[in-house]
């Protein structure tokens, strides 16, 4: 079964969360991925429990699975030869490194297109290579912040709040960046070239601003925190139920309004619900709420799991894991990692109808492949001993 992206070889310098979810993508499509550690050095992803065997952890063996490790020192000037040779192959570079860092390595855009014109260098940062903030330090938290959207995501009366997921990183770097390399190998097909591709996780968390930016540029206005159709201005919201469980209600549309309101027994509030003003939302908010509160959980799960109304069960990761959706779309699987330990991973999303992902391994061990790689590029076992006795490769 040939895989979508087979073909496609990819060295991957990123650690903790963007580039290696990006690159797992990658991978799980077909794509050969070949991941270059510092080896010696602490990577966040490796060291977070749990652990599944000794010295991987879940997180690392899951955002790292079909992938081989190359431990590289790349500060040694034999480690960047051995990229460099890598090169001659190899056609994606994705990096991770503030900007600077990989040109004063020789490992640069303009370095590695001289060994291959064809080469797509992908870097993910913070804020890009240009611009005022290129050189600053950040996380997800702070790329919300400044791309506008922490500003109306929260309550007006609690401010903004964390998301359970990294949005900045994942939506803005990760996704961003296997669109823009795949954008780039298809016109590398008509032109022959490949090219420098600068994804920063502050733009493309900006460019999330789908609605609320169009709106807010047409206006010259910003959206405020619980005051918008879909951030808590109106019925659209969670609400609790007797045994302090959450629903979500989304009915906004009038056919779906009117069956959610007949299944609380208020058919009469859907003409509530078309009253846009603030102080008519907040009232119907508070007597949706008290009708939640009257029942269960289960109870609320089982009435409206018979309606097509656009309201579903707010659940915890374990019961969205069993739920009946989750597993008829085969979205866990099982990965073996090192020592052969299998381990539940989630997998990947994308369904093609022509082959399926593929899921070989998980994550290993930091330099897990250097000798089948170093073979490959003709060095020889006392060559390979060598170069770990000088701290090459490890």
């Amino acid at each position: 079964m040939v895989r979508p992206l087979a073909g496609l070889k990819v060295l991957d310098f990123s650690t903790l969360l963007p580039g290696p979810y990006a690159t797992q993508l990658l991978a799980d499509m077909g794509a050969e991925v070949l991941r270059v550690e510092a080896f010696g050095r602490v990577d966040l992803a490796r060291n977070m429990p749990p652990f599944v065997t000794k010295g991987i952890s879940a997180i690392h063996a899951t955002l790292n699975r079909n992938k081989q490790s190359l431990g590289l020192n790349l500060k040694k000037p034999e480690a960047v030869n051995i990229v460099r040779k890598l090169m001659e192959e190899y056609d994606v570079v994705i990096e991770q490194f503030r900007p600077g860092v990989m040109q004063r390595f020789g490992l640069g855009y303009d370095d590695l297109k001289v060994i291959n014109p064809k080469v797509i260098y992908c870097s993910i940062t913070g804020y890009g290579q240009t611009g005022p903030l290129k050189d600053r330090a950040g996380h997800d938290i702070n790329y919300l912040s400044l791309a506008g959207l922490a500003s109306y995501s929260g309550r007006k009366d609690t401010g903004p709040v964390l998301s359970g997921t990294q949005l900045a990183d994942i939506a803005g770097g990760s996704h961003h960046a296997v669109m823009g390399i795949m954008a780039a190998v298809i016109q590398r097909q008509t032109t022959g070239e490949g090219q420098f591709v600068d994804i920063s996780m502050t733009d493309c968390a900006f460019a999330l601003n789908a609605m609320s930016g169009a709106a807010g540029l047409a206006s010259d206005s910003s959206p405020k925190a619980g005051e918008e159709m879909l951030n808590g201005g109106i019925f659209y919201d969670y609400y609790q139920t007797s045994d302090d469980r959450w629903f979500s209600v989304g009915s906004l549309e009038p056919q779906f309004a009117m069956g959610l309101f007949q299944a609380l027994g208020h058919p009469e509030w859907t003409a509530r619900a078309m009253n846009m003003s603030g102080e008519a939302q907040a009232e119907l908010k508070r007597d949706i709420q008290s009708v939640f509160s009257s029942r269960t959980f289960a109870e609320w799960t089982a009435l409206f799991g018979e309606l097509d109304v656009c309201v579903e069960p707010v659940l915890e990761l374990k019961e969205a894991v069993n739920h009946e959706q989750v597993q008829k779309r085969e979205l866990i699987v099982d990965v073996t990692v090192d020592e052969n330990v299998s381990v539940k991973q989630i997998a990947n999303p994308i369904k093609f109808s022509g082959s399926d992902a593929e899921y070989r391994q998980g994550g290993g061990k930091v330099g897990a492949d250097n000798q089948s790689v170093l073979e490959k590029l003709g060095y020889g076992n006392s060559d390979i001993e060598s170069l770990i006795a000088e701290g090459v490769c490890g």
